[in-house]
């Protein structure tokens, strides 16, 4: 039976706090519907201490960017975003187009077309979350979606240099300055200036998941990406150094970044207690991270692999770290993560900014129902037939009768129409005869 070394924050403190974010995120929507542009502004000023005269980046102010960032942070960025691409183009081609006749006469098949307009949310008001603009618009231009915008907040009081590079890299079309709920409604439900989107991609703190959540219907989402969830799998192979430094360094995202270990080696829980109290002084963000692992971080010890995967599957992480002797048997047994980072060589980093794997990922246990972001986000399969008159015919007979067991009258003369119309008699050119099933 798993035992908890560690507990973090109380539900019940946590549940309180998700209704204060749900009302301000709906004040400020409602209030976007109503104003536009000068909510955006009102919002920009009160948040960010950002006026400028219009959202939109020009060209120019696009261009003094690359000027402000190193040839070397450029090159970097590159890297970055071939990763990604490449990776996101491997997806796209996996996913095709199909055409087959199901039966004779009658021909079916689906198209992945892509959505019209994007909108990607490059977090950064704490750091500047460069990734982010790989992960999102550089998917969406895989994917072949015509119109991407790409919104991140100021940093520091201006557009972030290598954010802005980062967008304009991978093909955003549109780049505006503005961050928070406001960008988010702004995207999704339009300004004057702003055409809204079909849909809304990327991670954020807890009042912009809360912002997607309101608007999804309205526009589609990718999911709910809120505060960095991460989760490491670890037995007596792995050391307690090293899982203090993968636990601070996703918990330094925000002081409500869930990190947790599960472990069946009661040695290595401990030892990783006392890593994590002696790194967090040393990280310059150790305030960050160390607040969250007091409330948020957990250590559970449990008695088998089986046990620790079925904890891991109730926990749904994002983010999931496998540092056993046998990683590949959490990967073939588990089922409710947003990524699997295999083996002591990798880390969630390595995800985060540069290996091609996509890092907007499912949080508040979304990992039971849905993967993260990737090309096919931004595809939509519809579907389309093709029929033959006598393929209307067979197929015709069946449906009337279906319908008539429903009780649709309408649905069933749509069939019958058509097996008057289409009756061998009738192909051959003799004289239409009323369908034998034909309401009366």
């Amino acid at each position: 039976m798993a035992t908890y070394l560690k507990h973090g924050i109380d539900a019940d403190v946590k549940m309180k706090s998700d209704a204060k974010v749900r009302g301000i995120v709906e004040g400020i929507l409602g209030e976007i519907e109503e104003n536009g542009d000068a909510t955006v502004r009102k919002y920009s000023e009160k948040f960010d201490n950002w006026s400028p005269d219009t959202f939109r980046l020009s060209r120019a102010e696009i261009d003094a960017c690359y000027d402000a960032i190193s040839e070397e942070a450029k090159a970097d960025i590159q890297f970055a975003q071939t990763q990604v691409r490449n990776f996101a183009q491997i997806q796209r081609d996996s996913m095709k187009d199909v055409e087959v006749e199901t039966l004779p006469g009658i021909v079916l098949g689906h198209k992945h077309v892509p959505v019209n307009a994007a909108g990607c949310y490059v977090p950064g008001g704490k750091y500047p979350l460069i990734a982010s603009a790989h992960m999102s618009v550089v998917t969406a231009k895989v994917a072949g979606v015509p119109r991407v915008i790409a919104c991140a907040p100021p940093f520091n009081g201006k557009p972030h240099p290598a954010v802005v590079v980062a967008m304009d890299m991978a093909g955003a079309d549109e780049i505006y300055c503005a961050g928070g709920v406001q960008a988010v409604g702004m995207m999704a439900i339009g300004t004057e200036t702003c055409p809204p989107v079909d849909i809304l991609v990327g991670p954020g703190n807890a009042f912009v998941a809360e912002a997607k959540r309101q608007l999804f219907g309205r526009v589609g989402i990718d999911l709910f990406a809120g505060p960095t969830e991460t989760l490491i799998i670890a037995d007596d192979t792995s050391d307690g150094e090293i899982c203090a430094a993968d636990l601070l360094g996703q918990a330094e995202h925000g002081i409500n970044s869930p990190a947790v270990l599960i472990t069946n080696s009661e040695k290595l829980a401990n030892d990783t207690i006392a890593e994590v109290e002696r790194q967090r002084h040393l990280l310059s963000t150790g305030d960050v991270a160390g607040k969250a692992w007091d409330d948020y971080g957990q250590v559970i010890l449990c008695e088998s692999y089986e046990e620790m995967v079925g904890m891991a599957d109730f926990i749904a992480s994002e983010h999931v770290q496998v540092m056993t002797k046998d990683p590949n048997y959490f990967k073939e047994n588990m089922t409710n993560y947003g990524a699997l980072f295999l083996g002591l060589e990798t880390n969630v980093a390595y995800g985060d900014k540069v290996i091609g794997t996509n890092h907007t990922l499912p949080t508040n246990k979304a990992a039971r129902y849905t993967g993260g972001l990737w090309v096919g986000k931004f595809l939509k399969t519809c579907t389309f037939q093709r029929i033959t008159e006598e393929g209307s015919v067979m197929i015709g007979e069946y449906c009337s009768r279906l319908c008539a067991l429903e009780g649709f009258a309408g649905h069933k003369e749509q069939a019958d129409i058509r097996l008057r119309r289409f009756s061998w008699q009738n192909i051959q050119g003799l004289d239409s005869l009323p369908s034998p099933r034909q309401s009366t």
